[in-house]
């Protein structure tokens, strides 16, 4: 009997821990239940970050620094072999287009030229015999046009070594100066010999590189105001002559800027300089971070936030500068772009606003 008792309370002991551990395990239930939908109402929309749209004011001036190149600039070389006879210039000489700068020896060619002058003139004799006997029979007429042929080639012939005693006086190809010198008297040359290096630098090209934001804004023509590092007080004018089509390999796009170099050539090529850019006073730009595009800017959409939901708007888009985009049309100042979290987002999905 007592045995029978002992048992008893043991099976209620453990049916009360059983009971306990139920109503344990309910309520946590219950709590986590509590906790989920809490949650869940918390995070009912998308989580996104947004940026209010205003106006910007604009300030488009800017300086590029670059190097001054010559306007002209040629290594000037033999186009006939010879033995030079005569230098007429120094470094530092200023020449002219056409003006002799060296002579080489000519004797050989004043004799290729007398033999060739004098074979043309045996070919046209050949050519009026042919055709005084054509005429009565004693030759064909394909020995006439041999003949003509001939008197064709042997006035190449005389054409030819005419130029090569003209070549035989080397001329200037450009105006400017002398700023090497390879050659002396008794230089042996032969064809494609270096023999000058001129340069021109009555106008001188300053070449600097501008960001895809500060091309945009530029055009072939326009007057810009440089200076040399080593003269900053000095300014010149100078004038947009070339603008690249093509970013280099830093993402940047060469400017040549060609510049009137007449005071006595104060500026020399090699030097350093820079221009000074200014535009005319800008109207403020609604600019937005280049991220509120969806897909990117070519896309010209984006997700406004109005009321918790995200609301899809199609804008134009303007000029890009680095992270930031110009919107000509489709947006209010005040409105609220959303620019991160778009990936997720479709028009009227409902967001969740997080700083």
């Amino acid at each position: 009997m007592k045995k029978f008792s002992k048992i008893l309370v043991g099976i209620l002991v453990t049916a009360g821990l059983i009971a306990l551990i139920g109503m344990v395990l309910t309520n946590n239930k219950k709590k986590n239940e509590d906790k989920t939908a809490v949650v869940a109402q918390t995070n009912a929309g998308v989580a996104v970050k947004t940026a209010k749209v205003f106006a910007h004011p604009m300030e488009l001036n800017f300086t590029a620094n670059g190097k001054f190149s010559p306007g002209q600039e040629l290594e000037f070389s033999s186009e006939t072999a010879g033995r030079v006879i005569r230098v007429l210039v120094d470094e530092g000489s200023y020449v002219r287009k056409g003006q002799t700068l060296a002579v080489i020896k000519t004797e050989n060619l004043a004799v290729d030229v007398q033999t060739a002058r004098e074979g043309y003139a045996n070919a046209l004799r050949d050519k009026q015999r042919y055709e005084n006997a054509y005429k009565t029979g004693g030759v064909t007429q394909q020995q006439v046009d041999q003949a003509a042929l001939a008197v064709q080639n042997a006035a190449a012939r005389v054409q030819q070594a005419s130029i090569k005693v003209s070549d035989a006086n080397l001329r200037a190809s450009i105006n400017g100066i002398i700023n090497k010198r390879m050659i002396e008297p008794g230089s042996v040359l032969a064809a494609g010999t270096k023999l000058f290096e001129i340069v021109d630098v009555s106008t001188l090209t300053l070449d600097v590189a501008v960001t895809e934001a500060q091309v945009a804004n530029l055009k072939i023509g326009d007057t810009v105001t440089v200076a040399a590092s080593v003269m900053p007080d000095k300014k010149f004018r100078g004038k947009i002559s070339f603008i690249a089509a093509k970013a280099d390999e830093s993402l940047n796009f060469p400017v040549k800027i060609e510049v009137a170099n007449n005071d006595k050539a104060a500026v020399k090529a090699g030097m350093y300089g820079n221009a000074s850019f200014v535009f005319p006073q800008q109207e403020p730009v609604t600019l937005i971070p280049r991220s509120a595009f969806v897909g990117g800017v070519a896309s010209n959409e984006v997700f406004i936030a109005q009321s918790g939901k995200a609301v899809l708007r199609k804008v134009v888009s303007g000029r890009i500068f680095g992270e930031q985009v110009e919107v000509i049309q489709g947006l209010a100042e005040g409105e609220e772009i959303i620019t991160t979290g778009q990936i997720n987002l479709v028009n009227g999905s409902a967001i969740t606003v997080i700083k």
